[in-house]
């Protein structure tokens, strides 16, 4: 009798500490990764300057179907609908384990935040701009992937080469269908908050088998009057690089023009859902090189894409995709005959299970018309038109009109 008289005492005693302690917010942190590992075959090889004869190539290329990767990314109840978030991923070659970033171990993402379910999201860091969030679930590159199905070069941002650092974005939640969203990046050059900076807006609708988006991006040179990108400017894959190699999208198609004072993309995308096997996209954009007169050229460049992605379920483990996208140039800088790009794609996917799948790409590009060369290359920088099939080819194009490029490989999300 007197041991129970103690042990229900002591039971008393435990939960009347319980109720006075403070209440811990639940928090998570979890660990995920992705490792892609695939073999390619390029038709013919050459380099930006066009220096190195065209030959064709057999390659091990990382993280073509989703980029290879590891993070962390968690989240702390803060009470009252709200919630403290952040994310850190390292993206990495496995073919030689090297980081995908120099000097960036978490070069992919790397921010902070806070979200409320009424309110929206605001997050600081190095993060996808609004402008390639809200319009990423119609790109391309969802089925036909980056590497391979990106618009020639990736001239309109939409895969996910643009990071921008020092970055302010901020998200609404979804009313009626719609989110908006802007972003705004501060390079830190003195006296100015302009110089390097990078701003994007967009707005998104989705509303059952339908979905649009709309979005404008700017990215500002910090160099005035343009030149080389150096690490003051917010869109940059390396602070320290001081020759311009840190700078995203530089592509057969872009080269003549990496210099200039500012980028200006603008961009309509949407989808619709026909079924549960079929579904398409259709995307437009208008991509602007604006000159300084640093910047080797003095007329603004304009690309026009149009492009269009076909998908099939075919069954629960068979995934089918087929797309198209023609861009053209405009008449500028003494081209008459200006650059134009015709893309065709295939990808197929067969999943082994909910982590692991197979899959098989194929392209073929055909560019015709001029285009100006890398700067400093020759006196006169008009140059005819290389095929750079999607974006994983922008430093290894074609050295002829026509390029086709094939690979099958291996996916593992963890």
């Amino acid at each position: 009798m007197k041991g129970f008289t103690l042990t229900k005492a002591a039971v008393v005693a435990a939960t009347a500490f319980a109720a006075a302690a403070p209440a811990f917010a639940q928090s998570s942190v979890t660990l995920y990764g992705i490792v892609d590992d695939s073999l390619v075959y390029q038709s013919s090889q050459t380099n930006l300057a066009k220096t190195n004869p065209g030959r064709s190539n057999v390659k091990m290329a990382s993280g073509i179907w989703a980029g290879s990767r590891f993070g962390l990314k968690g989240a702390e109840d803060l009470g009252g609908g709200n919630k403290a978030i952040f994310q850190l991923e390292s993206g990495f070659d496995i073919n030689s384990g090297g980081q995908q970033f120099t000097n960036a171990m978490f070069g992919r993402q790397a921010w902070v935040g806070l979200t409320n379910a009424a309110y929206g999201t605001l997050t600081l860091g190095r993060q996808y701009t609004s402008y390639y969030t809200l319009l990423s679930p119609y790109s391309p590159t969802n089925w036909l992937t980056g590497y391979f199905g990106a618009h020639p070069g990736d001239l309109d941002g939409m895969d996910t080469i643009y990071r921008a650092n020092n970055s302010i974005v901020y998200t609404s939640p979804k009313l009626y269908g719609f989110t908006v969203s802007g972003s705004y990046s501060l390079a830190g050059v003195p006296d100015s908050v302009y110089q390097g900076s990078t701003w994007t807006a967009a707005i998104q609708y989705q509303q059952g088998p339908i979905g649009g988006a709309v979005a404008f991006s700017r990215i500002n040179n910090a160099a005035v009057g343009g030149g080389i990108y150096s690490g003051n400017s917010t869109t940059i894959n390396s602070t320290s690089a001081t020759d311009g190699s840190g700078q995203p999208g530089v592509s057969a198609i872009t080269a003549g023009y990496q210099r200039a004072q500012a980028q200006q993309r603008f961009a309509v995308a949407g989808g619709y859902q026909f079924n549960s096997a079929w579904d398409i996209s259709v995307t437009y954009s208008n991509v602007q090189y604006i000159p300084g007169v640093n910047s080797l050229f003095t007329d603004e460049a304009v690309f026009n894409t149009v492009g269009s992605v076909l998908h099939w379920k075919a069954t629960s483990a068979w995934d089918f995709a087929a797309g198209y996208s023609y861009t053209w140039a405009s008449k500028a800088n003494g081209i008459n005959d200006a650059a134009s790009y015709h893309q065709f794609n295939l990808s197929q996917y067969y999943s082994l299970s909910k982590r692991t799948g197979l899959y098989a790409l194929e392209a073929f590009q055909r560019a015709n018309g001029n285009t100006l060369a890398v700067p400093g290359t020759t006196a006169n920088r008009q140059t005819a038109a290389n095929a750079t099939i999607g974006d994983g080819f922008q430093s290894a194009p074609s050295s002829s009109r026509s390029m086709f490029a094939a690979g099958v490989g291996i996916i593992h999300r963890f």
